[in-house]
C-alpha cells in the first residue's frame, strides 16, 4: 500500500510518501508545498490544493492520511489552519482516494510511543523507521509520521478484518499487540534510550 501523509499548514504543508509491504515501511519521497505568502488567502489555498493534487498525480497513493487540526489559543490561527486543511482535503477527494484523519497525539504516540513528543523526537524516530530517509524540514518529517501512523492502523485493520475501524477517526487505541510494526518501534525506542 502506498500512503501519502500530509501535515497541513497555510505557510508550509508537509507531505511524505511511504510504501507499506507486510511489516516493512519504505520511504519514497517527501517535501513541502509552500504557497506564496504575499498572495491573497484565496490564491494561497488554491496553490495548496494544486500542490497536493500534483503530488497525488505523480505518486498515485492508495490512501491519504492527514493530521487533524490542533485547536490553539489563537482562534484566527486555528481558522486559517482549518482553511488550509480544507484546501488540502479536496485534492484526494477529487482523485477518489480514501482519506483518514489522525489526532496529533495519536500520530506522536504511534511513532514515538508518547503522545506529547516534541518535533526532534519525531524526526529521530521517522529517520529510524525509514532508514536512509532525508526529509526537507520538520513539516515533511511530521507528514511522514502521519503516513507511518496510518500504516500502523491500516495493518491493524487488516489483522482484525477488512471492516474493522471503518468510519472511525482512529482517535482511540486500535492496536494489535505484538505486530511487527510495534516490535520495530519498541526496538528503535530501546536503542535510542540505551545511547
Amino acid at each position: 500500500m502506498r500512503i501519502l501523509g500530509i501535515d497541513p499548514g497555510l505557510r508550509n504543508t508537509g507531505w511524505g510518501i511511504i510504501e507499506a509491504k507486510a511489516n516493512r515501511l519504505s520511504h519514497l519521497a517527501n517535501g513541502v508545498v509552500n504557497p506564496d505568502v504575499n498572495a491573497s488567502i484565496a490564491l494561497r489555498l488554491l496553490q495548496l490544493n494544486e500542490g497536493i493534487a500534483d503530488i497525488i498525480g505523480r505518486f498515485a497513493p492508495d490512501e491519504v492520511a492527514v493530521e487533524e487540526t490542533f485547536v490553539n489559543k489563537n482562534p484566527d490561527s486555528t481558522l486559517k489552519l482549518g482553511l488550509a486543511r480544507g484546501a488540502v482535503l479536496i485534492a484526494p477527494a477529487k482523485a477518489n482516494v480514501t482519506v483518514t484523519e489522525y489526532a496529533p497525539n495519536r500520530v506522536k504516540k504511534s511513532v514515538v510511543g508518547a503522545g506529547h513528543a516534541d518535533k526532534a523526537q519525531i524526526q529521530i524516530m521517522v529517520a529510524r523507521l525509514l532508514p536512509g530517509c532525508q526529509f526537507e524540514n520538520a513539516d515533511a518529517a511530521d507528514a511522514l509520521a502521519v503516513a507511518i501512523c496510518h500504516a500502523h492502523f491500516a495493518g491493524s485493520r487488516q489483522a482484525f478484518g477488512a471492516d474493522a475501524g471503518k468510519g472511525q477517526r482512529h482517535s482511540k487505541t486500535e492496536t494489535v499487540a505484538g505486530t511487527g510494526y510495534e516490535r520495530a518501534v519498541r526496538a528503535a525506542l530501546a536503542r535510542e534510550n540505551n545511547r
